[in-house]
């Protein structure tokens, strides 16, 4: 052990592995309220009623020197070297790892707060779907890697529901036009009826308004967007023009250097890849590298290249789309069952991985 005390605030993909990193030779308090890791690029299995892989946390840092702290940060204090917890107590710090990671942005959108489930919901999802006296509409607003997996999975879990994908612009637009046309196709086969173009302007009690147009539906899901918790400009760090951290080649924050940043809550740029996009993808590779940073076992810089982007289609089907290491569309496109299988490799390739 090195003596100093580590303080890591967020428990998600990257927090959790900075913490159990970190802990092979440091002193390290892991401060979240939840008990069990949430695994949030398996929300949609859940929303459908599929087995849920939520290990608990203390399984996760048995065996490193880790303290979990189950409780809520209230505020930072840069200064002091502190953070303050909801139920007022202070816990101080030698270097902090900011892991908060993001939440379903609402976008200001009336209604959608009060009357939509956010990914964050989705057992409250699979509950309100299951115990409908009788089923009618789901509407899942968003075109993005979110939307797509719920909507599908949705369609598979409950085929007496009428799914309904509604993108403000082309559903699956970023990959190839072979993974495009994939995606496309097999959100039909499921019967996912297909809306582009149509942002919403509003959630209703009778579902949505579109800029094409009222879409009727029981059940409205959001997955349109996520942002950073705000607690990083609160505090002061120095942040980007979307609330993410401003961060050095070695993660740390370009205003206040003891912290170090990771996951959706960091704006780190790489040279030769850019600036790095929210997701699992990054967020796990940032976690690993600062805790061997912290513990002493590295000290080059935060290198990362992008191979590849996957979908799951329901459970018979997927989309493993190549990608250059700045993240632009290869051709190479593996789907159905293939892409699928790879998907779960992966799946299972993350769950080893936060240890």
């Amino acid at each position: 052990m090195n003596g100093q005390h580590i303080v890591v605030i967020g428990a998600g993909y990257a927090g959790i592995t900075a913490a159990t990193g970190a802990g092979r030779r440091c002193r390290v308090t892991l401060i979240a309220p939840e008990a069990l890791f949430a695994q949030r690029i398996r929300q949609h299995e859940t929303a459908a009623g599929h087995r849920e892989h939520r290990p608990a946390l203390a399984a996760l840092i048995r065996g490193r020197s880790v303290t979990h702290r189950q409780a809520r940060v209230g505020e930072i204090d840069l200064a002091g070297r502190k953070v303050l917890l909801e139920d007022g107590e202070a816990i101080g710090y030698d270097t902090l790892v900011y892991a908060l990671g993001s939440s379903t942005a609402w976008r200001g959108v009336p209604g959608a707060a009060e009357s939509a489930y956010g990914v964050e919901r989705a057992a409250e999802l699979r509950g309100r779907v299951r115990g409908a006296e009788r089923p009618g509409t789901v509407a899942v607003v968003g075109g993005g890697a979110t939307g797509i997996e719920l909507a599908a999975e949705l369609a598979e879990a409950y085929p007496a529901w009428q799914v309904r994908l509604v993108a403000a612009g082309r559903v699956g637009g970023w990959f190839s036009a072979k993974g495009r046309s994939h995606v496309l196709r097999e959100l039909r086969r499921l019967g996912v009826q297909i809306q582009e173009e149509a942002e919403v302007t509003e959630v209703t009690r009778q579902g949505l308004l579109t800029a094409r147009g009222p879409v009727e539906a029981e059940v409205v899901v959001w997955a349109a967007a996520m942002e950073p918790s705000p607690l990083a400009a609160q505090a002061g760090l120095g942040v980007a023009d979307d609330g993410r951290a401003l961060v050095d080649d070695r993660l740390r924050s370009l205003s206040h250097p003891e912290v170090h940043v990771v996951g959706d809550a960091a704006s780190a740029t790489v040279a030769g890849t850019g600036t790095l996009r929210m997701g699992c993808a990054t967020a796990l590779p940032m976690g690993r590298y600062v805790g061997k940073l912290l513990s002493g076992r590295t000290s080059e810089p935060f290198a990362y290249r992008y191979t590849l982007q996957c979908l799951s289609l329901g459970r018979r089907s997927g989309l493993v789309q190549l990608v250059r290491g700045d993240d632009a569309m290869r051709p190479t496109a593996y789907r159905g069952l293939t892409g699928r299988l790879v998907k779960a490799v992966i799946l299972r390739g993350v769950a080893a991985s936060l240890r």
